[in-house]
């Protein structure tokens, strides 16, 4: 059988539907690829799921099944290949929860990344040290200082992504109570608005707060972030997070609708001129 792995990276969930698609157009059903592999069918549902890692040998005689030229197979092969690697962030396994592997491997491949957080600032625009008593005060004892600086390290190079050459647009709505409430000591929060400000002049980063004085909006049930992908095979995704754990959802429904919260949000908030503006004057008052 194929081997299982903690998450699959987006490859390998890009490759499986690449394979359910040719196994479609080739006019064959899942038992009779199963046929051709000697195997259940269940394995080639958990293959085009990416619910396993992609075994090469049986990568090529689908292929070969599904009637595909053998330079294209080459092509996809290789990919297969690539996409089974492990993602960097696999060397912090020992401290990353199994469905927030996922997150960041599809934060890494998303072309836009929308994020709506009442509680906090986003991971991907935390200062250290803000993120460091963000997780001390989410560890509840059950985490050591070495496993909280090993999520701050994580937490700190997944910011790279903001200013690499394909950088994703990131667009964040943020409820004012993320500032009003402490999150350590004032030059903690001091320095968290800093680098708010900062971020805020790149030119694939957008923040927004969205103020007390504007009253109720339709994101306050909870956070969420909606990832749209380059890629056709992949659909726009969106995560919300709870206490221990997380869903991820892809039915279009639920993302329409997440989508349209996400619009309102941005149209009723602070515009991003003007929360840079609220941003300083807060800074004043610590």
């Amino acid at each position: 059988m194929s081997e299982p792995r903690s998450a699959p990276t987006v490859g390998q969930v890009v490759l499986g539907r690449r394979l359910q698609d040719l196994r479609e157009r080739a006019g064959l059903r899942r038992e009779e690829a199963a046929k051709v592999l000697r195997v259940a069918p269940a394995t080639i549902r958990r293959m085009e799921m990416a619910e396993v890692s992609l075994k090469i040998p049986y990568v090529v005689l689908l292929l070969r099944a599904y009637g595909i030229a053998d330079t294209e197979a080459e092509g996809f092969v290789a990919l297969a290949e690539e996409a089974n690697k492990p993602g960097w962030w696999q060397r912090f396994h020992d401290i990353l929860p199994d469905w927030f592997s996922m997150y960041v491997s599809l934060e890494g491949a998303a072309s836009l990344i929308r994020s709506y957080e009442p509680h906090f600032v986003p991971g991907l625009l935390q200062t250290e040290e803000y993120a460091r008593q963000v997780m001390r005060s989410g560890a509840l004892g059950a985490t050591s200082h070495a496993d909280i600086d090993r999520h701050v390290a994580l937490r700190m190079e997944r910011q790279s992504l903001l200013t690499r050459e394909d950088a994703p647009r990131l667009w964040v709505v943020m409820d004012e109570t993320v500032l009003r409430r402490p999150v350590g000591s004032a030059q903690v929060m001091r320095d968290q608005i800093d680098r708010l400000l900062e971020v805020s002049t790149l030119p694939n980063v957008t923040v927004q707060l969205a103020e007390f004085a504007t009253g109720h909006h339709p994101g306050t049930y909870g956070p969420f972030v909606l990832f749209r992908f380059a890629v056709p095979e992949l659909p726009d995704m969106v995560y919300s997070e709870y206490l221990t754990g997380a869903v991820y959802l892809d039915a279009r429904p639920e993302v329409a609708t997440h989508l349209e919260v996400m619009d309102r949000m941005a149209a009723q908030a602070a515009t991003a001129q003007r929360t840079k503006e609220i941003l300083k004057d807060l800074r004043k008052e610590l």
